[in-house]
């Protein structure tokens, strides 16, 4: 049975494991970000000053930094222990994703592209010494022609994925600020990219229907997984050769839909095979995110519905259709 956390009042946008796995840090579009324990669900504490919709939210190797970004054009540093406001960056635009670098020396944000602005992928370097941060990017990267909605570090910081609005990928060397390659990837609009623990390969899902792995550094096609409906989330669980899909019908057709109709559950497919070998039900709503537990104990989702749902696997939960 699913904890079901209830911290926020409006669609979550997305939700992160902390790198020992013990934390789950919770966006959503209520403008205020939550801190869990993700072995009972208890409320740690929330990060509040944000004026608009959060979109996404991550933390550093020691979880002692925590950043944010937001419809209010701001991206801004917390003191996670605290819930202190250290940073604001303020930008034209909404900050749609945040990522901290794996040496945590340095910050990802993708920018929305809206009034005349292009989207953006900006370099911010942190000092985890002080509270005060340079409101100078390191790198500024306009991609085009199609903007950026997702974006990750590659292995050892070397090169940023870039997902695309046309569905394309693109690998940068940010350091240079040039594209190394770039692929076809998806037919519709990336919604998520998640990286493999060492960064050697990733997870996108589109809204084409379908979540696909890429090699890191060259940007080659590996898996496909078909889903019969629209794919925001993807992810993959370390210990055993599985991949979860979330998604569901968009949000303006769901209050005329039933759960059942909507196809609200997590879906799991076998990584290696591409076959679907089970689904776990609950949301009444789209999942919009998806987060596995670094140790691959379990996962969490949230929804449009506005509920985080933590599971804890057993054998009850995987019931696969293969004889080993």
């Amino acid at each position: 049975r699913p904890i079901l956390l209830q911290g926020h009042t409006r669609a979550l946008t997305q939700i992160k494991y902390n790198p020992d796995g013990d934390l789950l840090m919770t966006v959503s579009k209520d403008n205020v970000a939550n801190l869990w324990y993700s072995h009972n669900g208890e409320r740690v504490g929330t990060y509040e000053g944000h004026l608009g919709a959060l979109w996404t939210i991550d933390c550093n190797k020691t979880t002692t930094l925590i950043i944010t970004g937001a419809a209010d054009n701001t991206a801004r540093l917390w003191h996670a222990e605290t819930g202190k406001q250290l940073h604001v960056w303020e930008f034209k635009t909404a900050v749609k994703r945040v990522e901290f670098s794996h040496d945590d020396r340095y910050v990802l944000l993708v920018t929305e592209e809206r009034m005349g602005h292009k989207g953006t992928i900006q370099v911010f370097e942190i000092d985890s010494s002080r509270p005060e941060q340079s409101n100078e990017p390191v790198v500024v990267i306009t991609p085009s022609p199609s903007k950026a909605t997702v974006a990750a570090w590659g292995y050892l910081d070397k090169y940023i994925v870039a997902g695309h609005e046309n569905g394309s990928l693109t690998l940068f060397d940010w350091v240079h600020e040039k594209a190394v390659c770039t692929a076809s990837g998806h037919e519709g609009s990336i919604t998520d990219i998640q990286m493999w623990k060492d960064g050697s390969y990733f997870i996108t899902s589109s809204k084409d229907q379908t979540a696909r792995l890429f090699e890191t550094n060259t940007l080659n096609p590996l898996k496909m997984y078909k889903s019969n409906t629209n794919v925001n989330t993807a992810a993959m669980t370390p210990t055993q050769d599985l991949v979860i899909l979330g998604g569901g019908q968009s949000a303006s057709e769901v209050t005329t839909t039933s759960s059942r109709q909507g196809k609200f559950e997590a879906r799991f497919y076998h990584k290696i095979f591409e076959d679907e070998v089970g689904t776990v039900k609950g949301h009444f709503g789209p999942i919009n995110t998806l987060a596995v537990q670094p140790d691959g104990k379990g996962f969490a989702s949230g929804g449009e519905d506005g509920y985080v749902r933590v599971h804890h696997f057993d054998p009850d939960y995987f019931k696969f259709k293969y004889d080993y």
